[in-house]
């Protein structure tokens, strides 16, 4: 989701955007694991089945992408609704999730009271949504919610099942003075629909300093206990006499519900409040209103048939006070030992900042108990009864489980699906750290709320999304989540419709594009959504593997704390990395098997135990990981003591017992052979060489990142060339080998074209024992799949020879090979002239020789139509069409061409190219059309023909299989987005946005290349 207050950076926003040296933590969860390890009747989200020709080809449903789907509450009519999801499913995505988001709708003019969130209307519509979802074959996710966090309009803040805080008043005393008064009240104001307080605690505490920036100092020996003192909320107290300045401090707690509503309202009448969601009563009052108010009998029978997730957005818990919830002492003391009250002044906060340390303590670790204890109380009561309740509905539960300084990574296995989002994420490791909850617990789905672009809304290209996706894909996502797809109008607003975050707030451009037939590049989704669906498939077959795993001391989510020394060395060579949580130690699949940890969650080769790069990075791990780490260490885990780990402790606030029991588990580690050390990160590739680990793939350094999956005998490799910001740090066109591991000694490439859905046996490879060497050629942001794969895979049976070595450009099998004989032709493909070398691998040697390649040819002149997209009129969200015929003697975009230059619409180019039979001779010369520049989405007809092997993060195409000798047609349909319409549209919110280059660019050349027959 988007940050929730345009003024304030929430805990949310904390976690996304800043260093986090500074936040609150999570360690080892201990009680948590034993109920909240199994699910109640799970529906299995199980791997998908291998591609074939015929599912890679057309993918299915339960692959291909989903759309958020925003709307105004219950303010939406039926026949509308089932046209939007026949829209989605006629694009070839698979499903929608339902949430009421309506940032850009003036709260005044949503009736909530009769079109609310939950209202017969909103539930006619989800009945009605549902039915054409079963028809169409598509799945309908469901928010468990108005929107964020989960919120009812059936409690009030007083409510047992309501959000509670704990909100301190305070009084500074000097040494020997007299408070005689009402307690302090908070120092933070309730919020609206706040009514009561209960004094939870009174608390005096000397000052020993006051820095004028950061937290005061207190002396803990002279804290005070005054709450049995209170009478009638007054207390009468006289601090100690002391030296002359001296100062106290008196602080009352008050527990209070917080009064959160949910985001972005109004969305019910009366207010949807938020439900505590550490307690057992919030996640039952969620289930008990849904039960009495939503799943109807009818619904119950629809969610069967076309239910796919209750869904729930990332926990933000939004309050100036400290997160509480009613049985917090009891539950600590439970779990951690001790008393929980003492400690209220290092606890609590104001605006999310801590006020208060003592001065004898290591106050983070307290700190870190409390968050701990939160963070359990979360997993076992709440997202442990929902999923259990979603599983009896015949759902899943897909949760954005992050936000707070929680143990994400134990809480990505908890749940049926979690999800990541690109928005937050400051690095591919904010991927990999759920990806890995969800790889140690055996699952197989990390969805991701993809594309959300502040700023964007109307001016989101595809090839920005999928330059996003594609680095999502390498961070361990399989699952896209698109934000997203509006209804189609809301009260209040003009054309084009409406779009949930813009106008966002005072009349800012928005985030995300308001994806759906409103935009001009949607007529090129169907294309979009088949490559997601097919690269999906892959990405969900079989299981993870990586080389290393990072075990941290916070499980925490979407920080960009990760793994520098793989991020900086590591991933540019071809290595791979997940992360570990202390929790993730105690997890069923966690065990070792063939020198793996983990052989069904990731088969990590070795561990690397991290000094706590969250908390002043100390050395500290719980007893219960230590004892677990020990054993697998002796059953032949690798592990590298990184940072200094001369004296570790134990985490949270122990004893001295307990800190011993840590160091000298982890000295036996230490002790074993098989465990080495790497005090900083230019030690990390000398110790994993020293204990002989390598990795599985291996290639010179570049931008190249990958994820592999093997499914059996069958290794899927995914490889992209991506970075997490382009625009900042450019990309380059990788042209490199790189060596494959492969499972099976016999495997053989193929490459999978997730674009046309084509598998192809690869020419040019060499094999060395496990591992195939293939040539990669990836443009910025490209990406391509390798199988390796027996002779016959899919369908499709290789050729017996193939070319081993070559000096031309590549080396491809001749259309036609590869079909079904395990015979075939092999080609060498070379861009200039001249003799090259092929080596083949029944050892022969072969010399061609490619000669007299005709001049490259310039197209610079084109016939541009131009559907202009524009509003019949701006109060009504129809759109006109109007058509301009152009004339061009040299490319230019539509900005610049007199006539057009606010046009947002789909431009036609057309142009004649002739090819000189004498020169351009057919099965010696091969054609690449190369369309330079362009902005958006592009097809090419040649000849009338469209030309299927098309990558529009590639403007290079091969159109050898369509021209011919003599005199062809050309023709090139370029989308664009909605924004420079928009500009003069609606120019309050949309002038901001410079005017964007639309259209053809260029430059447009034909150019040659040689073909010759080696076999």
């Amino acid at each position: 989701m988007t940050p929730s207050r345009a003024p304030h950076l929430t805990r949310r926003q904390l976690i996304g955007y800043t260093a986090a040296a500074s936040m609150g933590a999570a360690i080892a969860a201990t009680a948590a694991r034993g109920a909240a390890g199994q699910a109640f009747g799970a529906p299995v989200v199980s791997a998908a089945a291998a591609p074939n020709a015929a599912s890679f080809a057309t993918p299915p449903a339960s692959v291909a992408p989903k759309f958020r789907w925003w709307w105004p509450n219950g303010e939406v009519e039926i026949d509308e609704i089932v046209r939007e999801v026949n829209q989605v499913a006629d694009a070839g995505f698979g499903g929608l999730e339902i949430a009421d988001v309506h940032h850009s709708v003036p709260k005044n003019l949503l009736d909530v009271k009769n079109f609310g969130w939950g209202s017969p209307r909103w539930l006619a519509a989800v009945e009605a949504a549902l039915v054409a979802a079963e028809k169409r074959g598509i799945t309908l996710d469901v928010t468990l919610g108005p929107s964020w966090p989960a919120a009812l309009p059936n409690i009030t803040p007083q409510s047992v099942e309501a959000l509670t805080e704990v909100a301190h008043g305070l009084v500074e005393v000097p040494a020997g003075g007299r408070f005689n008064a009402v307690l302090p009240e908070p120092v933070v104001a309730a919020s609206a629909g706040v009514t009561e307080k209960i004094l939870l605690k009174v608390h005096a505490a000397k000052i020993l300093t006051k820095p004028t920036r950061g937290q005061i100092v207190l002396q803990r020996s002279s804290l005070v206990d005054l709450t049995n003192k209170v009478t009638n909320g007054s207390l009468d107290w006289t601090a100690p006499s002391g030296a002359s300045g001296e100062l106290w401090v008196l602080l009352a707690y008050w527990r209070r519900g917080s009064g959160q509503e949910a985001e972005g309202g109004p969305h019910t009448s009366p207010t949807a409040y938020v439900v505590d969601h550490f307690s057992q009563a919030g996640a039952q009052a969620v289930i008990d209103y849904w039960e009495a108010n939503i799943v109807t009998p009818r619904v119950k029978d629809l969610l069967t048939r076309a239910g796919g997730s209750f869904f729930e957005d990332s926990l933000e818990i939004e309050t100036h006070s400290t997160i509480w919830t009613r049985n917090l002492v009891e539950e600590f003391q439970k779990r951690m030992g001790y008393d929980l009250l003492p400690w209220l002044p290092v606890i609590i906060e104001q605006k999310e900042k801590y006020l208060y340390d003592f001065d004898d303590v290591k106050n983070m670790r307290v700190r870190d108990d409390y968050n701990q204890v939160l963070s359990d109380l979360y997993t076992e009561n709440h997202l442990v009864p929902l999923r259990d309740w979603a599983h009896r509905l015949g759902l899943t539960y897909r949760v954005q489980a992050y936000g707070l300084e929680q143990d994400s990574i134990q809480q990505a296995g908890i749940v049926d699906i979690p999800e990541t989002e690109s928005l937050g994420a400051k690095n591919l490791d904010d991927y990999r750290v759920l990806a890995s909850g969800r790889d140690i617990a055996g699952h197989t789905i990390l969805s991701c709320e993809a594309a959300a672009f502040l700023g964007k809304a109307y001016n989101t290209t595809w090839t920005q999304v999928l330059n996003t996706l594609n680095e999502t894909f390498a961070g361990g996502v399989n699952q896209t989540v698109l934000h997203g797809f509006p209804y189609a109008t809301a009260p209040g607003l003009g054309w084009p419709g409406f779009a949930a975050f813009s106008p966002y707030y005072n009349n800012a451009v928005g985030y995300s594009e308001a994806w759906g037939p409103r935009t001009p590049n949607w007529a090129h989704a169907r294309d979009i959504s088949a490559f997601i669906a097919r690269t999906q498939q892959v990405l969900q077959t079989g299981r993870a593997r990586y080389d290393i795993l990072f075990l941290r001391q916070k499980g925490w989510a979407q920080t960009g704390i990760g793994a520098p020394w793989a991020t900086a060395s590591g991933i540019p060579i071809g290595w791979t990395h997940g992360f570990l949580a202390n929790s993730s130690l105690e997890l069923p699949g966690a065990v070792m098997k063939n020198g793996r940890f983990a052989p069904e969650g990731g088969n990590y080769r070795v561990v690397i135990l991290d000094i706590d790069r969250f908390r002043g990075n100390e050395a500290t791990m719980s007893v219960a990981a230590a004892t677990k780490l020990l054993g697998h260490a002796k059953a032949g885990l690798p592990v590298i003591f990184f940072g200094d780990w001369t004296n570790p402790e134990a985490t949270g606030l122990r004893d001295a017992s307990a800190n011993q029991q840590v160091a000298s588990l982890l000295a036996q580690v230490k002790a074993l052979p098989t465990s080495t050390t790497a005090l900083g990160n230019d030690d990390i590739p000398i110790a994993l060489a020293a204990l002989g680990i390598g990795r599985d793939v291996e290639h010179s350094s570049s931008m190249l990142k990958h994820i592999r999956r093997v499914d059996g005998k069958v290794d899927y490799y995914f490889l992209t060339n991506t970075r997490h910001n382009p625009p900042k740090d450019k990309l380059v066109l990788i042209d490199q080998d790189v060596w494959l591991t492969a499972e099976s000694g016999d495997s053989i490439p193929y490459e999978l074209d997730a674009w046309t859905g084509r598998i192809t046996p690869v020419a040019h490879y060499r094999r060395e024992g496990s591992r195939v060497r293939v040539r990669v050629r990836l443009a910025p942001a490209q990406s391509t799949i390798i199988v390796l794969a027996g002779r016959s895979y899919a369908g499709v049976t290789a050729p017996l020879v193939h070319v081993v070595e070559t000096t031309a450009t590549g080396a491809r099998f001749a259309a036609g090979a590869g079909a079904g004989s395990g015979s075939g032709a092999a080609e060498l493909v070379a861009e200039a002239t001249g003799t090259y070398q092929a080596t083949l691998s029944d050892g022969r040697t072969k010399t061609v020789t490619v000669k007299d390649l005709p001049a490259a040819i310039d197209l610079p002149s084109w016939q541009l139509e131009l559907d202009d997209w524009q509003p019949v009129d701006p109060a009504r969200i129809e759109t006109k069409h109007v058509m301009h015929t152009i004339a061009l003697d040299s490319l230019q975009p539509w900005n610049k061409i007199p006539g057009v230059v606010d046009a947002s619409g789909i431009g036609v180019y057309k142009t004649t190219l002739t090819l000189d039979p004498a020169s351009w001779k057919i099965g010696r010369v091969g054609i690449y059309l190369d369309l330079g520049q362009l902005i958006d989405t592009f097809k090419v007809w040649v000849n009338s023909e469209l030309v299927a092997e098309r990558d529009i993060l590639d403007t290079r195409l091969d159109i050898s299989a369509y021209a011919r000798p003599g005199r062809n047609t050309v023709r090139v349909e370029v989308a664009s987005t909605l924004i420079n319409r928009l500009r003069v549209v609606n120019p309050t919110v949309y002038s901001s946005v410079g005017s964007q280059a639309y259209g053809l660019l260029g430059p447009v050349q034909v150019r040659p290349y040689g073909i010759a027959r080696v076999i």
